[in-house]
């Protein structure tokens, strides 16, 4: 059977990626494994007891509504285990080669899970990729730079290169298309918007941060030589060995689910065990992080506002509008944290801990804003229940946050919801 594809992921993969909402933005509970069966099966039969089957569904409930999202939970333990027990001496030196294996590790699988061939295809929606990356790579880093006023009153100089770093990494790209697809917005255009913004990252974020950060961080040439050795060669390296390497990922697909996890706790572990032996947390009191917690909301309620406005302004329908604003408006801890260990060195520990922060708010902040847009709008209407494409029908919304409600099409659908 023939798997069409947009940007590289399968349809039947998509639909899984776009059920994949992080923590509290979980459309509902997720579905079993069907080579082991539903938890607490019967392995004879295959059905699920009561008791087993109430308990399970109560375990699912209430991860849906955690305020944290697990994976930044287990980022979190890392973090507290490299300062309960950070890597010293030796360990640190093996922990180090470690990380770097695992650095380019994660780019060549990058490289080899993007189809560049069918996301080049989706350049037909070129105005909204390019308004995506506009966001992402311009808009961004100049509010980075405009809250250089916030240092030392607000932003302790400390964080301040973490907080321009964050400004100039690449867009998410599972996370964009969960909320894209929970809000009904351009399920397809997320995917690509995603994916070209993750490939410009890996040349702009380096540049970007060399020109802007600079010495100030012990950011040069050397660095950004670094990158194109350490991130930007696997990469190309899993792009020309896509045509054997896809089919492998693809059977093992859940198995480096969790090698591309390890990878970065692992990622963590190393940079805040360096940190350690460079004193982070004695330059970090709470009322600091309190303080960048409140920059990094405004500088999210800035961008979501930015990109809604914007979106609106070049007169995008309403399922594009979503899409760049869920796409536009949020970074990626993926490649933000390999990137800031070769960037950043010893000092990435202090380096990540805006892009940490700022990731849990903006993935808890989207999940309530999509679940607005999603009762916003009306599935009975004869549309899709996923809307790849934009609709006429749709009206443009008035409100800066507020895409405007869902209104029945020019011509009424006929009885049984199909089109006419």
């Amino acid at each position: 059977m023939t798997v069409s594809t947009v940007c590289g992921v399968p349809d039947d993969r998509r639909a899984g990626q776009a059920g994949q909402v992080p923590s509290s933005a979980a459309a509902g509970p997720a579905a079993a494994d069907p080579s082991t069966g539903p938890a607490g099966a019967d392995p004879s039969t295959g059905r699920v007891g009561g008791p087993v089957r109430g308990f399970a569904a109560a375990i699912r409930t209430g991860l849906r509504w955690l305020p944290v999202d697990p994976y930044i939970a287990a980022l979190l333990g890392t973090v507290l285990l490299a300062a309960l027990l950070p890597a010293t001496g030796g360990g640190a030196r093996v922990a180090g080669g470690a990380s770097d294996t695992a650095v380019g590790l994660l780019f060549f699988l990058y490289g080899s899970r993007l189809s560049t061939g069918e996301a080049m295809a989706g350049l037909r929606h070129w105005r909204l990729h390019l308004t995506v990356l506009a966001a992402t790579f311009a808009v961004f880093p100049l509010l980075g730079l405009a809250a250089r006023g916030l240092v030392p009153y607000v932003i302790a100089p400390g964080l301040y290169p973490g907080f321009l770093f964050l400004c100039v990494l690449p867009s998410t790209i599972q996370s964009s298309i969960a909320f894209t697809s929970l809000a009904r917005g351009n399920v397809a255009a997320a995917i690509c918007a995603g994916s070209f913004s993750s490939l410009a990252g890996i040349v702009l974020t380096p540049l970007l941060a060399a020109l802007l950060i600079g010495g100030g961080a012990g950011i040069d040439g050397h660095a950004v030589t670094g990158i194109a050795l350490q991130l930007l060669a696997p990469f190309l390296a899993g792009q020309l060995l896509r045509r054997w390497t896809a089919p492998l990922l693809a059977r093992h697909r859940r198995a480096l689910g969790f090698v591309d996890r390890g990878s970065i706790l692992l990622v963590v572990y190393t940079a805040f065990s360096a940190g350690m032996a460079e004193g982070i947390w004695h330059q970090v009191p709470v009322p600091r992080l309190l303080e960048l917690l409140a920059a990094e909301a405004v500088l999210l309620a800035l961008m979501l506002s930015a990109t809604a406005y914007g979106a609106r302004t070049l007169g995008f329908g309403r399922a594009d509008r979503i899409t760049v604003v869920f796409a536009g408006s949020k970074k990626s801890l993926a490649s933000g944290l390999p990137m800031a260990t070769v960037l950043f060195g010893s000092g990435a520990g202090l380096a990540v801990l805006p892009l940490m922060l700022f990731h849990q708010m903006q993935l808890m902040v989207c999940a309530v804003i999509a679940k607005r847009w999603a009762r916003q709008a009306e599935p009975s209407v004869g549309l899709p229940d996923e809307r790849h494409r934009d609709d006429p029908g749709l009206p443009s919304g008035p409100g800066q946050f507020d895409l405007g409600p869902e209104q029945r099409p020019a011509r009424p659908a006929p009885a049984g919801g199909a089109r006419r």
